[in-house]
Formats: structure tokens, C-alpha cells, sequence
């Protein structure tokens, strides 16, 4: 099983790359952040002509997630389940065959200590709690997307530059952690321990041709899962090209 995961920054902007690259590459799922687009904009009949069938969260211009699987998704929910009110559309779960997988989009936080950055903590806090009350489960969980936090230094360009900024202050890093503690692992690093790899580019300053990024997104897996985990890594070229996403998706491949 080979699954990814993409912030595709507008999926009506990028729905023909998209497609072209499902044809390219048949991944088994994909879990999408950011498609910017209602729940009635949603391509699904094209997506089902293309062989995958989707659930979905959307809304007007902003956040959005999706799952996009060969398998019909069954039981999905969309939001956290505390059952808070909140209208960012920004989490959305489906159990595919035997793996229940999310795909998230966290908040950017803007800036530390913003207000912002409060409902960030705060949404990590319910995200975290609501995976501890189904802990006994976490074993075959697939958590996927853009968490808007590099974990460590190795997932920064400069890490100098950036310690104690937005998505790399010590609150984002210990919030990724405790969603590690709960015995997701970061599957990419249970094959790559070196610095330099990254998920994300800022359009601008050249920031992608001089490789001055962050890994901000990541596949999280529950133990059953990472036992079986057999490679991991980003899809760098999808950077490039025409009017690219600023993410490249991120994927991890699973054996029996």
C-alpha cells in the first residue's frame, strides 16, 4: 500500500495536475489539505472516473481536506470528535480496508503568541485528546498532512533563523510530540535521519532553487503500521514545473 499526502493549495487551481499525476503514479490513497473549494466544487465524478473514490470537508476559498482512495472509504467523519463548534473545515477520517486514516490540515498559527497561535495549541490539545480516548485502536492509524510544524532542526533550512519562529517554536514541537507519544511514528524518519529533506518552499526568494525549506508535512503511523512501514520520502519534483503547489506531497509505502 503506497499513500500520500498533499497540501495541493487549491485543488480546482491544480485538479488537472492532479489528475495527470494519479495516471502517472496510482498511489492507493491520497489525503489532500487545503483544497479551497466547497463540498458542492469537489470533483468527485471525475475523481471516481479516474479510480478513486473521495470523502471530503470543504469550504469557501480556505483550509479543505479530503481522502481520495481505490477502495470506497466507509465510516468517514469530518472535524475532531469532541464535537466542538469550529468552522475550519480542517480534519477529515475514513477507515480504508483495515487502516483508519486522517487526513489533516492544522492551523498556521501566524504568529507566536497571537491569538492565532492560542487556537493552534488548542487544536493540537483536542486533536491529541481525541486520538488518547481511542488509543487502544492507534495500532493500524495512518495521521496525514500538513501540520504546519517542522519537528526538529534537521526539518529546517536554517535552523538558527527560525528557532522560536512560527512552526518552529518549542509549543508546535511539543505538540507534534505528544502525538508521537501516543505511538505514532514519523514515517519518514524510520528511513531518513539526515537534514536537508522538506516538504514545503515559499514562493518566494527563490526559496525552492536554493532549497531553503521546512518539512511541515508528514504521514504519522500507529506501531502495526510502522512495523510494516517499508520506505518513505517526498515527491520533490512535483514542486516544479507550472504553477506548482508550495508543497510537495509527502508518501510512505506499507508491505504485508
Amino acid at each position: 500500500m503506497k499513500i500520500v499526502s498533499w497540501n495541493i493549495n487549491s485543488l480546482r487551481k491544480r485538479e488537472e495536475r492532479l489528475l495527470a499525476w494519479l495516471r502517472e503514479t496510482s498511489p492507493d490513497i491520497v489525503c489532500l489539505q487545503e483544497t479551497k473549494c466547497t463540498d458542492e466544487q469537489f470533483p468527485a465524478a471525475t475523481l471516481r472516473d479516474a479510480g478513486y473514490a473521495a470523502v471530503f470537508h470543504g469550504q469557501k476559498s480556505y483550509n479543505g481536506v479530503a481522502i481520495l482512495a481505490r477502495d470506497e472509504p466507509r465510516d468517514a467523519r469530518l472535524g475532531l470528535c469532541d464535537e466542538v463548534a469550529d468552522d475550519q473545515a480542517r480534519i477529515i477520517a475514513a477507515t480504508i480496508g483495515e487502516v483508519r486514516v486522517f487526513s489533516l490540515y492544522a492551523p498556521n498559527g501566524q504568529a507566536v503568541g497571537s491569538e492565532a497561535y492560542r487556537y493552534k495549541m488548542e487544536w493540537f490539545r483536542r486533536l491529541t485528546n481525541c486520538l488518547r480516548g481511542k488509543e487502544s485502536a492507534l495500532e493500524r492509524v495512518l495521521l496525514c498532512g500538513d501540520f504546519n510544524v517542522a519537528p526538529n532542526d534537521a526539518d529546517v533550512h536554517d535552523p538558527a533563523l527560525w528557532r522560536g519562529a512560527i512552526m518552529c517554536s518549542e509549543g508546535e514541537r511539543a505538540a507534534f510530540r505528544a502525538l508521537e507519544a501516543l505511538g505514532l511514528a514519523d514515517t519518514l524518519r524510520l528511513h531518513h535521519r539526515e537534514a536537508g529533506i522538506f516538504s514545503w518552499w515559499d514562493y518566494r526568494m527563490l526559496a525552492f532553487p536554493k532549497n531553503r525549506g521546512l518539512r511541515i508535512d508528514a504521514i504519522l503511523a500507529g506501531s502495526e503500521l510502522a512495523a510494516q512501514c517499508t520506505g518513505a520520502g517526498v515527491e520533490r519534483e512535483m514542486r516544479k514545473g507550472k504553477d506548482p503547489s508550495d508543497h510537495a506531497p509527502v508518501w510512505a509505502e506499507f508491505g504485508s
